[in-house]
């Protein structure tokens, strides 16, 4: 992404090429954007559910109508294959669905214990409308989450998707207006930093849901310091799996090496540390070795490839920077760089790569690197791996592999994290709670809970008349 003369421009990871350029909103526009969305909600907010849940219905088909358009469009984006970009589409869909058949009980009146000439009940009303700031990694995953869930709860949306993924944000609005959401109801701006900042102090906002980095959160959350508004941040992770000495090795190895490097590893709840007993140290490492060495990394609109670039020369930088002061700090890579043709320097095109003979004082193993790299290290003892997940300023997911379901949960009850795996990773059910703590935000979404940030409760103690 670039700026110029006023233009916010999206270049291609994939050649550098310039794929969209769109004029940034003038204040003009964002007042009227608001203006609409506000007058929009009233009366969407009176529309009965069935009615709501009909037009995201007819959102999802829309998107599947263009999935291959939208999908390959996606992979010149962000530089993911275009073998797995479909995926994501689907999955949008998917979720929509999910949080449409959340949303009855979702939303639904509660009720305590009958009383005798009362009608006593708690409704879940919208607040009016919320603020979306997505992010590129996945642009339609992320933004899914609070754009249909909030318009089935009664509320607007305005949307501010990352400039890396402008056109998505476009994809959105086209498809909720060939469903026939109500004029008003959604809009996809370009609004500069401080016009955003300027968004979430208007008191015309009700929510603001935010996905990106931690140092953006705290900017998120000053910019609403000054306001009684609904804050909701997922800031990434530094996600821990341990390979426990009764697990099933290869499986694990091969799940843990595809949720290290799916997306050339630019996943919040993508593998970044991977702790292993010593019992089955050298199996799990050599199986690791041999899947990764499997990747072919290379064009990511040839359907062979399995690994594309990373989005910008930026990201690549750090990630070689963080790589590369392991190295010098003792750490020993496992992959030959060599063995992948099209990784070059000064490019975004990076082989994958294992790190051994790492500790928590690398940046690789506390410092969240969103990149096609992880790190390994060995362990005697879950208390030890225990201890070694916990010792991380995130705490999005974590993972554990074993035959042992009840191991798993004993260890889970003690990993600081959002959401506790036992022989998964790198996966969001859209019917659990999406959450995170420490530096991995705070809120939540999905499930029948999503619907929780985006309503507000109202009591109702009624005296029947005699």
């Amino acid at each position: 992404m670039s700026t110029a003369f006023g233009l916010q421009r999206t270049l291609s990871p994939v050649d550098g090429r310039l794929v969209a350029e769109r004029p940034f909103a003038s204040g003009s526009e964002l007042d009227r954007a608001l203006d609409r969305a506000v007058a929009a909600q009233a009366a969407w907010r009176h529309v009965p559910l069935p009615e709501r849940m009909a037009v995201c219905e007819r959102f999802g088909a829309a998107m599947l109508a263009r999935k291959a358009e939208i999908a390959e469009e996606l992979s010149w984006q962000i530089g993911r294959p275009v073998s797995q970009t479909p995926g994501e589409v689907q999955t949008c869909v998917d979720r929509a669905q999910a949080m449409i058949a959340a949303a009855e009980t979702g939303l639904a009146d509660i009720r305590p214990e009958p009383r005798d000439g009362f009608d006593r009940y708690v409704r879940r009303v919208p607040l009016g409308v919320v603020f979306v700031i997505a992010p590129w990694n996945y642009p339609y995953l992320t933004a899914v989450n609070t754009i249909v869930p909030a318009l089935l709860a009664g509320n607007a949306v305005i949307l501010k998707h990352a400039a890396q993924t402008q056109l998505c944000g476009e994809r959105f609005a086209e498809a909720l207006r060939a469903a026939g959401l109500p004029d008003g109801l959604f809009a996809a701006l370009t609004p500069t930093h401080g016009q955003a900042e300027a968004l979430i102090g208007d008191p015309r906002v009700a929510h603001v849901a935010f996905t990106g980095s931690v140092a953006a959160g705290h900017r998120i959350q000053q910019a609403a310091a000054g306001r009684f508004v609904g804050v909701g941040l997922e800031l990434g992770g530094k996600d821990p799996a341990y390979v426990r000495a009764d697990a099933d090795v290869a499986h694990a190895a091969e799940n843990l090496v595809d949720g290290a490097f799916f997306n050339s590893g630019q996943s919040c709840c993508g593998i970044e540390r991977i702790y292993v007993h010593e019992a089955v140290w050298q199996p799990f490492l050599d199986r690791a070795v041999e899947v990764t060495r499997g990747y072919r990394l290379g064009d990511p609109l040839d359907p062979a490839t399995t690994l594309g670039p990373v989005v910008k020369q930026e990201a690549a930088d750090f990630i070689r920077d963080q790589v590369e002061e392991a190295l010098r700090a003792g750490a020993t890579g496992l992959i030959d760089a060599a063995a992948f043709a099209a990784a070059r320097p000064g490019t975004p095109y990076l082989a994958p790569q294992i790190l051994v003979d790492v500790d928590h004082s690398m940046r690789v193993m506390s410092e969240e690197t969103f990149g096609p790299v992880v790190g390994i290290m060995k362990v005697r003892s879950d208390e030890e791996a225990i201890g070694l997940m916990n010792d991380s300023a995130y705490g999005l997911t974590a993972s554990v592999w074993t035959r042992d379901a009840e191991a798993a949960r004993r260890i889970g009850d003690e990993v600081e994290t959002g959401t506790v795996f036992l022989n998964r990773c790198d996966h969001l059910d859209p019917s659990l709670a999406w959450t995170g703590v420490k530096d991995s935000g705070r809120g939540w979404t999905l499930g029948t809970l999503g619907y929780e940030h985006l309503t507000r409760p109202k009591s109702y103690h009624l005296r029947l008349p005699a």
